[in-house]
């Protein structure tokens, strides 16, 4: 990655609907000129406390002022040595805080970092805060959930689809300061080409909203508008937790700069020669199986040929199928995934990223919903504005113009969210005054 390429970012935290408290925090710092680039890149960062109420803000707020300021700071010429010793730096400040008030004890955060340099993507995180790259059609996770749930995902104990355990699924094996010890896993760099977008969020989303959903709202979307319907669906959709995200979108490289080889988008071939060659050998399995079976059925006297040549046949078909699968095995990589489902490689994650009929249609359902609460409710609602972007939704949908029926969809919901949150305001406030009449009346 370039100085010279810019980076289209938006970011957005929300309470939630069941919290009363925000206690996730999150940072965004680029780097003011290109020597500091050079060194240090643009650092993106959320985190996620934990410990209750002001508790958990707290040390998700002092991880997010101790990282940057330690990695910047840092005189390391590697910037993975240097994030990794920011987060170190933050599990002092965090323990150390915690250690001062027994109010205090054990309150920690998650913590996901991001740095964008020239040597490419380099990601620190403790916990289950994540980050996805989306690329072409395809979104990666590049962080390894330190929860329980993953691990026993990860030692065969439980499988990847299965169904969660409700009192594993939020269980972290990691976080940031309840102890005086913390391992942070650091990895990259990982290229970055042009277009790559790039996703940090807690739970509160990635626990709601599918990564296939994450993917295509965040490739299709500008970020702000991004950001702004992921926390909405994740609301919608209960609201359990705080709800942060950050967006950080890769531009194109300037004109007249040349490309690395890094930076050089490698698609998987349409058409591989190995490919070929497995398929030439396929044919001549067919010939070489026929003849054995036609010598077979014509002369009792090359019958003993035919059966040879039947059984290399076989042999050599048996030969060319495991040499193509581990040929296919070994493109799993660059090749995106052309399934929506979540499938676990190895620490990531994988999924389509690709704008479908299905999630539109998941989409529309939203809006349709939502609208019969606001009628039902009478929620605060500019009707003419909403009715207006319904309408274009579906015409867009209509016409297949998929694209413009996202972006439709996303306002639509978005005003009906905004009115559901002046609405739950109302009842609250005259829920509270009811309350306080009635404890009046009963002094009285």
């Amino acid at each position: 990655m370039r100085w010279e390429q810019k980076v289209q970012c938006a970011s957005l935290s929300d309470v939630g609907f069941r919290r009363r408290n925000n206690q996730d925090s999150h940072a965004t710092m680029f780097s003011p000129d290109a020597e500091t680039f050079q060194i240090r890149g643009h650092l993106f960062i959320v985190a996620d406390g934990m410990g209750g109420h002001a508790f958990g803000e707290l040390a998700s707020q002092i991880a997010v002022e101790t990282i940057p300021h330690v990695y910047f700071k840092n005189r390391s010429d590697d910037i993975s040595t240097a994030l990794n010793a920011a987060i170190l730096a933050a599990n002092t400040a965090v323990n150390e805080k915690g250690s001062q008030n027994s109010d205090f004890n054990r309150m920690g955060t998650t913590c996901v970092a991001l740095a964008l340099g020239p040597k490419g993507a380099v990601v620190g995180h403790v916990g289950d805060s994540r980050l996805y790259r989306i690329r072409n059609n395809q979104i990666d996770q590049l962080t390894f959930d330190h929860s329980l749930e993953w691990e026993l995902i990860r030692h065969g104990h439980m499988k990847v689809n299965g169904q969660s355990l409700p009192e594993i699924k939020h269980v972290i094996t990691r976080s940031i300061g309840p102890e005086p010890d913390v391992e942070p896993e650091v990895g990259g760099p990982f290229p970055v080409w042009a277009g790559d977008t790039f996703l940090l969020c807690s739970d509160g989303l990635s626990g709601l909203v599918k990564d296939a959903e994450i993917g295509a709202i965040a490739k299709h979307l500008p970020p702000s508008d991004a950001c702004q319907l992921l926390v909405n669906l994740s609301n919608q959709r209960g609201g359990p937790d705080n709800i942060t995200v950050i967006i950080a979108e890769v531009g194109p490289l300037p004109e007249g700069v040349a490309l690395q080889p890094d930076e050089i988008p490698v698609q998987a071939s349409e058409s591989d020669p190995l490919d070929w060659l497995c398929l030439g050998g396929l044919g001549a399995f067919t010939l070489t199986f026929a003849f054995g079976v036609l010598f077979f059925v014509q002369q009792e006297a090359e019958r003993s040929h035919g059966i040879v040549l039947s059984v290399l046949s076989l042999f050599a078909f048996a030969l060319i199928f495991v040499f193509w699968r581990r040929h296919a095995r070994s493109r799993i990589s660059d090749t995106p995934t052309p399934v929506v489902s979540t499938v676990l490689s190895k620490a990531c994650r994988t999924a389509s990223a690709k704008l479908t009929a299905d999630l539109l249609a998941a989409l529309a359902k939203t809006e349709s919903d939502m609208q019969q609460s606001a009628a039902t409710e009478q929620w605060p609602l500019d009707t003419a504005a909403q009715e207006t972007a319904g309408a274009a939704a579906k015409e867009a949908l209509n016409k297949k113009q998929w694209p413009a029926a996202l972006k439709e969809f996303a306002k639509s919901i978005d005003l009906l969210m905004t009115a559901w949150k002046q609405h739950r305001k109302i009842v609250a406030v005259r829920d509270g005054e009811a309350k306080a009449a009635k404890e009046k009346e009963a002094q009285s």
